[in-house]
């Protein structure tokens, strides 16, 4: 049987939050990696996480199919790990997450390469946020270039160096409030990072059903309310929680929308709180998910404590309940 040595994976995105842990695990099965990356000289953080000479950055951005497909050069599979929170001038949701994730795909298929997607839960050609959309854009292309390409659809990913629990906690230091969207009434099925990074490596590795979408969540569904709960309690830090409308929340972010940091807010990211964040009944029925895929998802709870000491007054060594 031949080794996973002899299979070359280019994952673009690599050097992102997700890409870590993902070229992380396709690392601990042996495949070789290419990270493509529009800043390839800020990429050697993930040297370590592979043998010498298992692991190095090349140059791409998904605006330029050229480059994409010189990344794809004599690659057996490709990863698409892109993906935006906001736009930022040529940055936009529709260059990027739809129009990017279809060259990633034609250069794929160009090559004759398999095909791994990460796309969201909230995809959906009629989703009030044009990242929905764009979402929804990207899976169309990937799949009408590489058909039995694996798209998997992760709800919120959590994990070290998220721009989520982090987030909040870093907004906890800062403000003697939070405020609760819509009143903290929206679902989501938190995912850890680690948990889609396995499901990344499964796919990579053949273990997925051709064409296929899957969608990734945790062992619990929670409303914003109780995340937010939960991470208050791992900082030991008390906010009180205001409920905030939509259509206030909606004007406040057409300026936050500039904010720096755990402040900024868009008009989108309003738009998706809309709407509920969990695994569908017909996804968990057809067994398209991390059970389905053999993964014991990670729990919210049990996983933050490990990073989020930091944001506590007294940082690794408070004592609970001081």
């Amino acid at each position: 049987m031949p080794s996973n040595l002899d299979t070359l994976v280019t994952v673009f995105g690599g050097s992102g939050f997700l890409g870590r842990s993902v070229v992380r695990a396709l690392a601990k099965r042996d495949y070789r990696i290419r990270v493509a990356v529009r800043r390839p000289e800020l990429a050697g953080h993930l040297q370590p996480l592979g043998r010498v000479g298992q692991i190095h950055a090349v140059q791409a951005n998904l605006r330029y199919p050229a480059s994409v497909e010189a990344a794809m050069r004599g690659s057996h599979a490709a990863v698409n790990l892109v993906g935006i929170l906001a736009e930022s001038g040529a940055q936009t949701f529709d260059a990027v997450q739809g129009a990017g994730a279809g060259a990633v795909a034609k250069a794929a298929a160009a090559v004759g390469a398999d095909m791994v997607h990460v796309s969201a839960i909230g995809a959906d050609e009629n989703s009030p946020s044009r990242y929905g959309r764009a979402k929804a854009a990207g899976e169309k292309a990937v799949l009408s270039a590489v058909p039995s390409a694996t798209i998997l659809r992760p709800s919120v990913v959590f994990g070290p160096e998220d721009q989520f629990t982090n987030r909040f906690a870093a907004l906890a230091r800062l403000s003697p409030a939070l405020p609760l969207i819509g009143g903290g009434l929206t679902k989501m099925q938190p995912v850890y990072v680690g948990d889609v990074a396995t499901a990344v490596a499964d796919a990579v590795d053949g273990k997925t059903k051709p064409g296929a979408t899957y969608e990734l969540g945790g062992p619990e569904v929670l409303t914003m309310r109780e995340i937010m709960q939960i991470i208050l309690a791992t900082i030991g830090r008390r906010r009180m929680l205001v409920s905030l409308p939509f259509g206030l929340a909606k004007l406040q972010a057409l300026f936050l929308q500039f904010a720096p940091g755990p402040l900024k807010l868009t008009p989108d990211q309003v738009a998706l709180l809309r709407i509920d964040n969990v695994v569908s009944d017909a996804a968990k029925a057809a067994a398209l998910t991390l059970e389905g895929l053999g993964v014991v998802p990670d729990s919210l709870e049990a996983i933050v404590p490990q990073y989020l000491w930091r944001f506590r007054k007294a940082g690794q060594f408070a004592h609970k309940g001081a």
